[in-house]
């Protein structure tokens, strides 16, 4: 069972910057694509941005040029910078981990990001 840790939420001002970090652990296997998404109140679930084990990147087209997203494999960790943040960035943001050999999709908790002035 895997097990996702994230910490990094928090409120901050609109233009303001987060980073959002995610530590798995317990797995078996190699975990494969990790990445966030985000929920905001009323709004069903979306991706942010996921990260291959080898590096390769994508992101919702809201976040582009704001966002990066990185990940260190010796750690099992993912992390998420978030520069230039808006309103609407609000939301509860979720940990995301892929392991393809067992086609498990892991959760974290979920920590708040809040932006507002």
């Amino acid at each position: 069972q895997v097990q996702l840790v994230e910490s990094g939420g928090g409120l901050v001002q609109p233009g303001g910057s987060l980073r959002l970090s995610c530590a798995a652990s317990g797995s078996r296997f190699s975990i494969d694509s990790m990445g966030w998404y985000r929920q905001a109140p009323g709004k069903q679930r979306e991706l942010v941005a996921s990260i291959t084990r080898g590096g390769t990147t994508n992101y919702a087209d809201s976040v582009k040029g704001r966002f990066t997203i990185s990940r260190d494999n010796a750690k099992n960790a993912v992390y998420l910078q978030m520069n230039n943040l808006k309103p609407e960035d609000t939301a509860v943001y979720y940990c995301n981990a892929i392991v393809l050999v067992t086609n498990t999709h892991y959760w974290g908790q979920g920590t708040q990001v809040t932006v507002s002035s």
